[in-house]
């Protein structure tokens, strides 16, 4: 990755040319709303397509027989990975008096297997590689059941491979679960930020961890070059990644299918608003991208990043992209939101992501712990900090509305949980009961 210093006068110069960014550097709360938004999100201009999403559902179909034979408690949903969609009437209250609309929780914090959303596009992009491979050596030709992938010989063969990537927890537990079953040698180069529990399952499951004192950037530095000096290696590389962004993409297919079977129109007049926590920007770059193919300009997708690690954020505000990083700002990147401690965004989702996001909203640690006690005495359930950072949206929008000329009295709001299923129980009590001191 290339490093690029930036001297004390551009910095200067961007602070005058963008007020917001003063109190971004100051850590204060700030909504952004993006000038370059492209209207119906027409994926022609984009270097993937309508199709290639299409084709990412295709895949997940051909693997769910291997899917249920590794992982039984998938065998209900026949394999498919999903998540419910909750209603969460209870906390409209508890966020405004005057709430607009309806209020749902897309419970990615329930996926099978990893729970979290990294399941969607770690697990797939795993999956397309081990078919790659697979169809490359002439064991699979096209039209077998995928649950001969649990046999010896497929497991003997993709032990001659290794998988490597770097990541600050949920991403490396949805690669190393999936690795491991399949018979990869998976490597996982944790940044400092990652829970040692996230640690200590992925051991568990059979996956080598290597831990750095550093932040995301130098474990996923480290683990690309180390990766890529194997020959047999392949590195998942959240910065950079067209087949995670395509995992994360179906997701809105999905979605779609869901609101249909509850009768819920997307519309003009019924305004979808979906707000996605974001670290690295592929998980949400993805879900957008997918979410505008499907509903186009009755969509209006906002990103949700910690003031400590608004990444995504300078990179789309400065028009630089993935060449600058908070820490050019003197922004330390510390947050215990650690799926979201990301210092410079990813170079690829955030290219997209620039034409189709609507806004950016920041917010502070101790709001996430607030969150997780609210959300958990109004509806009964417990996310991880970092995983609520979507439930404040359509406060935080308002502004938005009024510019777009928007009625959201008949929108849909979707916050979008991005994990905690598989927080050991102590470290969620210990959320919670954080949480409760600060209301």
């Amino acid at each position: 990755m290339i490093q690029i210093v930036y001297s004390q006068q551009e910095l200067i110069e961007w602070k005058n040319k963008y007020p917001i960014l003063k109190d971004i550097i100051n850590l204060k709360p700030v909504l952004w709303m993006n000038p370059n938004i492209q209207n119906k999100g027409n994926s022609s201009t984009f270097s993937l397509t309508r199709d290639d999403m299409d084709n990412a559902e295709l895949l997940w179909q051909r693997f769910a027989p291997f899917i249920v034979e590794e992982f039984p408690e998938t065998k209900q949903s026949k394999g498919i990975l999903e998540s419910p969609l909750q209603r969460i009437s209870y906390m409209e209250r508890e966020i405004s008096n005057s709430f607009k609309g309806e209020f749902y929780l897309k419970c990615d914090n329930d996926l099978p297997i990893a729970g979290s959303i990294k399941a969607r596009g770690g697990i797939y992009e795993v999956l397309q590689h081990a078919e790659s491979l697979a169809f490359e050596a002439g064991l699979l030709t096209g039209g077998e059941n995928y649950g001969i992938l649990s046999s010896k010989k497929f497991k003997e063969f993709f032990s001659q491979y290794s998988i490597g990537v770097g990541s600050t927890g949920n991403l490396g537990l949805s690669i190393g679960i999936i690795s491991a079953k399949l018979g990869f040698n998976v490597f996982v180069y944790m940044s400092a930020d990652a829970k040692q529990w996230k640690k200590d399952l992925l051991r568990q499951k059979g996956a080598t961890v290597h831990e750095f004192t550093g932040d995301f950037s130098e474990a996923i530095s480290a683990g690309r070059q180390k990766t890529t000096q194997d020959p047999k290696a392949y590195f998942v590389d959240d910065e950079d990644s067209k087949h995670l962004f395509l995992g994360y993409s179906v997701a809105a297919l999905r979605l779609e299918k869901q609101l249909e079977e509850r009768n819920i129109k997307v519309n003009e007049e019924h305004p979808l608003f979906v707000y996605l926590p974001c670290g690295v920007g592929g998980a949400p770059g993805g879900i957008t991208f997918g979410l505008k193919q499907v509903f186009g300009d009755h969509v209006h997708c906002f990103f949700v990043e910690p003031t400590h690690s608004p990444s995504v954020l300078i990179g789309l505000l400065t028009r630089k992209m993935s060449k600058v990083s908070v820490q050019d700002f003197g922004i330390d990147n510390r947050t215990e939101a650690d799926g979201l401690a990301v210092g410079r965004p990813s170079s690829f989702a955030t290219a997209i992501s620039d034409r189709l996001v609507s806004g950016i909203y920041t917010i502070e640690d101790n709001e996430l712990y607030k969150l997780v006690a609210l959300l958990a005495d109004s509806e009964g359930i417990f996310l991880e900090p970092s995983a609520t950072a979507g439930l404040v949206g359509p406060q935080r929008i308002h502004d938005y509305a009024n510019e777009k000329k928007l009625d959201v009295h008949n929108a849909i709001h979707i916050s979008w949980a991005t994990g905690g299923a598989l927080v050991p129980e102590e470290d969620m009590k210990d959320f919670y009961e954080k949480g409760k001191s600060l209301l």
